[in-house]
């Protein structure tokens, strides 16, 4: 039962895929809050663009 514990504990195989996750998550996160802010800076000038039509 120790040797199988041991296996288990030196065994990173899974440790590469969660990294990968976390990396992917975090790229996500920072797309999506710069796709936000670019979205609310486009709004505003539309809105400017707009006012100054009228």
């Amino acid at each position: 039962m120790s040797k199988l514990f041991a296996r288990f504990v030196k065994d990173e195989s899974g440790a590469t895929a969660i990294e990968y996750g976390l990396i992917a998550a975090l790229i996500a996160l920072a797309i999506m809050a710069g796709a936000g802010a670019v979205g609310n800076q486009i709004g505003a000038q539309f809105n400017t663009i707009a006012d100054e039509l009228k």
